[in-house]
């Protein structure tokens, strides 16, 4: 009996052990317990919840990590390797990402405020919902972008925070007017709707796009029937005439072309 239990229990160490030899198990406890490893090797670790403020890990191999929820304010993370890592809702406020790779990352809704990403490579990492987008990442096609994504799953409010600070980057953004005018049009503004896709307009017309252009007279059209009827047919619209219904088929036309093109 006892001969069994002893062997059962090595097993169940060995199944602890394995895994924890593929993250370097020697250098996750040296980080845990110092907060500094430099150079380590920590691919694909496992650090969920883990409090790492000012932890030194320069140069650090953190690819595929999980780091979700991870506090990492304040920590020296230049030159690391954070490529695919997992940075959902982790928080790098104050944090020194210059130089790091963090190319296909994921983080969505990370603290950035303050962050240093000078130089860091970014190609297809995720940040929406991120926040505080320092302005080395907070480029208008970025904004653009993230707001494409916050109005495809709903959230119009935040679609708008990303447009209009692309607007104020670059007041001749037509694109970012337009899809700001489906945005407010869908959260019940259709005078703030119909402003905006008259300054798309002007926009388009100045700068010779037609595709722009043309999405954008059908947008006013429908707008100006929608607000039409919301005057004239009150109770024709509570039956449902189809001018409203049509109009959100339009929107939801002109913004898959937003979001598959960018004119």
């Amino acid at each position: 009996m006892n001969r069994y239990l002893v062997s059962l229990t090595t097993l169940m160490l060995l199944a602890w052990v394995v895994p924890a030899n593929a993250e370097n198990l020697e250098h996750i406890q040296r980080l845990l317990s110092t907060r500094e490893c430099s150079e380590c090797d920590l691919s694909r670790a496992g650090l969920v919840y883990s409090n790492l403020t000012n932890a030194d890990l320069n140069g650090a191999n953190l690819s595929q990590a999980n780091l979700s929820r991870t506090n990492l304010s304040e920590a020296n993370l230049s030159n690391a390797n954070l490529a695919g890592a997992v940075l959902v809702n982790a928080n790098l406020s104050g944090a020194n990402l210059s130089g790091a790779d963090l190319r296909g990352a994921d983080l969505r809704g990370a603290v950035l405020t303050g962050a240093n990403l000078q130089n860091a490579s970014l190609d297809d990492v995720n940040l929406l919902g991120a926040i505080g987008l320092p302005t080395e990442v907070a480029t208008t096609e970025t904004l653009y972008r993230l707001g494409l994504a916050e109005a495809e799953r709903g959230n119009f409010r935040g679609a708008i925070e990303h447009y209009s600070r692309v607007i104020i980057q670059d007041p001749t953004y037509a694109n970012a007017y337009l899809a700001r005018s489906i945005s407010r049009f869908r959260l019940g503004d259709p005078v703030g709707a119909m402003g905006d896709a008259q300054l798309a307009e002007q926009l388009y017309m100045q700068q010779g796009h037609e595709v722009g252009l043309t999405a954008t007279t059908q947008l006013i059209g429908g707008i100006e029937a929608f607000q039409e009827a919301t005057e004239k047919q009150q109770e024709a619209m509570r039956g449902g005439n189809g001018i409203g219904t049509n109009l959100l088929s339009l929107l939801g036309t002109i913004g898959s072309l937003l979001l598959r093109f960018g004119f």
